[in-house]
């Protein structure tokens, strides 16, 4: 049976690179990686989406309110953006997450489309059965992202080489990685995935890397 994925971008945002509110290390140097799978998968005709955190002014989320982070990613701010150096087609779906005051909104599959599309219902309706995760960060909402497409039936396809993790305690990415494999994920790199897409343009499973 054939199969058909996308690829989705993980909140490769303005605040989760080297001089944002919450950067993760070499942050910038996954936005490069993410360019070159954005440009095979433009080139194969394959859907492309984009997360983004897009979180209220005043969240739980933020140190100031009791919870976790610094403030970052607030919409309409610089550091909401995308990367200026992540070259986003013009037809890649946007799917905004933590925007209520209670919502964390780690997982890119709670999210939702400019239209308040729900992304999981979108998915469904485009027929898309597996995704092609890359982005920021490993170890949170990569990691929730991964973990909730395989709960919700999708196959899942980590890209190993375009993936960083904030690293609060050392280690952190790879027990992350390591989790998302043990609950069913895939995983692949750029040099492997060339090499599995199928006749619609969609990259297929391929035996041992994804």
């Amino acid at each position: 049976m054939q199969r058909r994925g996308a690829l989705l971008v993980v909140d490769a945002q303005v605040d989760f690179c080297p001089g944002g509110a919450l950067p993760v290390p070499r942050g910038d140097q996954v936005i490069h990686a993410l360019n070159r799978y954005l440009d095979l998968f433009k080139r194969r005709s394959a859907p492309i989406f984009a997360s983004r955190d897009w979180h209220p002014k005043q969240s739980k989320h933020f140190k100031e309110n009791g919870g976790e982070w610094p403030a970052h990613c607030v919409q309409g701010t610089l550091g909401a953006e995308f990367h200026p150096a992540l070259v986003l087609p013009s037809d890649t779906i946007v799917i905004s997450k933590g925007m209520a005051s209670w919502d964390d909104g780690y997982s890119a599959m709670q999210g939702v489309t400019e239209n308040g599309t729900p992304f999981t219902m979108l998915l469904r309706h485009m027929e898309l059965d597996r995704l092609y995760v890359g982005g920021l960060a490993t170890d949170f909402c990569v990691r929730q992202t991964v973990l909730e497409a395989l709960k919700a039936g999708f196959d899942v396809t980590l890209l190993t080489d375009a993936v960083g993790g904030v690293d609060l305690r050392p280690g952190d990415s790879e027990r992350a990685v390591a989790e998302m494999i043990h609950s069913g994920a895939d995983v692949t790199t750029l040099a492997s995935i060339g090499t599995a897409v199928a006749w619609d343009g969609a990259p297929q499973r391929q035996q041992g890397s994804g």
